[in-house]
């Protein structure tokens, strides 16, 4: 059959079954390309996987480095000298027996380690004492933050009845006043003031000890650029920490210390005895709301919370992340989150928090009052 003598309707049919055959060996022609593709998608998968590090210095934007000191605007070199004997001095407590060192002790890194600390006639406080180190870079002192510097913190618990117990500033001053050396000490470093020795100055010397109590980490080189400063356990234990929200509250130079939080966030705190800021400002809104504590140093200033009742930073990493995050950590995870906040443990400077020679006492100093 020739073509001219095909029907206009078997012309279509040919057509068609060509067109079709050509659509078949399209398709056979890209198979492979299609198996290649599915053979070269796990190489690019894995390309686009982030090492720790990589992961780690997308992380790093709400962290900061700490400063070399938190002086304040004309804080002396003699100030810093007085507020470190000051310190150690327990002649200002009724009994003397207690200094600020007593419940902050310098050589375990600010802390006594205990839930709450022992004061005059071994009164058991009601709250943790808090480490004192980089605590002048707080945005307020005490756990409900009722005083807004280490100047004015210096001067509460020395008053105190269940601390040091001392019955007034007037009380203070006129130990003071009694010892030869703390005159001398006091005209040193308020040398203009036409009264050296007073309480505000008292709290004004301390503060300026304090505000020197700074300490530096592998953390901060890590964060000034030396990547090679944390090893990868710590990495990834950084990338949880970010990665579960826990910098919601832990963040800035500190890790903390600078915001109010309510414990219990999610699921209610398992101590509802201290109500917190609202015994403070006796707003329903405070209750239970403390000052987010610094993680500096962390691993070092056990027992944790404001009650002191968790002595294991695992499991005080767990209970944060259940109560406040609503969130269940796997056993690896919290490992991994103990291992990053032991970068956080920084070099306490010696030679400066070393225990002074402290001036002996006048003919007129008052002896202890065990009472």
């Amino acid at each position: 059959m020739s073509v001219s003598t095909l029907t206009r309707f078997e012309m279509k049919r040919i057509l068609l079954a060509i067109a079709l055959i050509g659509s078949v060996s399209a398709c056979e022609k890209s198979a492979p390309k299609e198996a290649t593709d599915e053979k070269t998608a796990p190489v690019a998968e894995a390309a686009a996987v982030k090492t720790p590090l990589e992961l780690a210095l997308n992380n790093l934007a709400v962290f900061k480095t700490l400063p070399d000191d938190y002086a304040a605007p004309g804080q002396t070199k003699a100030q810093e000298d007085l507020g470190r004997m000051l310190f150690y001095e327990k002649r200002i407590s009724k009994n003397q027996d207690i200094s600020c060192n007593s419940c902050h002790n310098l050589a375990t890194f600010g802390v006594d380690n205990n839930p709450t600390s022992p004061g005059n006639k071994g009164v058991l406080g009601g709250r943790n004492s808090p480490t004192v180190l980089n605590a002048a870079g707080h945005l307020a002192q005490f756990w409900d933050g009722r005083e807004p510097d280490v100047e004015a913190q210096a001067k509460g618990p020395v008053l105190n009845p269940v601390e040091m117990a001392m019955h007034d500033g007037e009380t203070v001053v006129t130990v003071l006043k009694s010892i030869p050396g703390y005159v001398d000490a006091f005209k040193a470093a308020f040398p203009e003031a036409e009264e050296p020795i007073t309480y505000d100055n008292f709290g004004v010397a301390v503060g300026a000890f304090e505000r020197k109590l700074v300490t530096p980490s592998k953390w901060d080189k890590f964060l000034a650029g030396d990547h090679a400063a944390l090893n990868e356990t710590e990495l990834t234990g950084l990338n949880t920490f970010v990665e579960n929200g826990c910098v919601a509250c832990h963040n800035g130079a500190l890790v903390g210390g600078n915001s109010y939080q309510k414990l219990g966030a999610v699921k209610p705190w398992p101590n509802l005895k201290d109500h917190g800021r609202m015994d403070l400002t006796k707003a329903a809104k405070d209750d239970m709301v403390f000052k987010v504590p610094s993680l500096r140093n962390i691993e070092k200033t056990s027992p944790y919370f404001h009650d002191g009742s968790v002595s294991d930073l695992t499991t005080a990493i767990t209970m944060m992340a259940d109560h406040q995050l609503g969130k269940t950590l796997t056993p690896e995870q919290a490992k991994d989150i103990v291992a990053w906040l032991g970068a956080l443990t920084g070099e306490v400077d010696a030679k400066y928090v070393a225990e002074p020679e402290l001036p002996a006492s006048g003919p007129n100093t008052p002896k202890p009052d065990p009472t």
